[in-house]
C-alpha cells in the first residue's frame, strides 16, 4: 500500500476517527521468534521448540511471543504513514493491549491503523492515539489490538 503523508502534526486533528492506512504483509519467521527469545530471555517452548510444537501445539507450529507481535507496530506504522515537518517524536506508551489470537511461525501479519485522538501538547507537540490492529493473513481474528500513543513535535 502507498504510505499516507500528512503536512504537519498540528493538522492531525482533521483525521481523528479515520483509518490512516494498512501496512504491507510481513512474515513472522521462526528465526525472528528465536531472535526475540534471545533478546528478552523468554525461551518458553511454545515459541522456540519446533519439534515439541509439532506434537503438542494445536497447529503443530510454534507461536510468536505476544510482545514480539506488539513490537512490530513501529515498523508497520512506518509503512502506513509519515508526518512531514516533525522536529522529533516519542513513543508515549499504550492505553490498552489485547493479544486475541496466536501468530504461528511462518504466518504473515500486517497492521491497520485508525487515529482515535490528536491532542495538543506543550511546546508544539501533538499526542496521537491510534488503534492498531495486527491482522493475520487468512484468519478472521486479529493477533493483537493495541491502543498506542505517541507525541510528535512540529518543526
Amino acid at each position: 500500500m502507498a504510505k499516507r503523508e500528512f503536512a504537519h502534526p498540528n493538522e492531525m486533528h482533521k483525521y481523528v476517527g479515520q483509518e490512516i492506512g494498512v501496512s504491507d504483509w510481513v512474515e513472522v519467521t521462526q528465526d525472528r521468534i528465536n531472535q526475540f527469545a534471545e533478546a528478552t530471555g523468554d525461551h518458553q517452548w511454545i515459541h522456540v521448540d519446533v519439534e515439541r510444537a509439532k506434537k503438542d501445539m494445536p497447529d503443530g507450529k510454534t507461536i510468536a511471543h505476544g510482545f514480539l507481535t506488539l513490537s512490530l507496530i513501529p515498523m508497520l506504522n512506518h509503512q502506513i504513514s509519515h508526518i512531514n515537518n516533525v522536529r522529533n517524536g516519542i513513543n508515549y506508551g499504550c492505553n490498552k493491549v489485547r493479544f486475541t489470537s496466536p501468530v504461528p511461525a511462518g504466518s504473515r501479519v500486517r497492521a491497520r491503523a485508525k487515529l482515535l485522538a490528536a491532542d495538543p501538547m506543550d511546546k508544539g507537540g501533538v499526542r496521537l492515539t491510534n488503534q492498531v490492529t495486527i491482522e493475520i493473513e487468512g484468519k478472521d481474528r486479529p493477533a493483537c489490538v493495541a491502543e498506542t500513543m505517541s507525541i510528535v513535535y512540529g518543526a
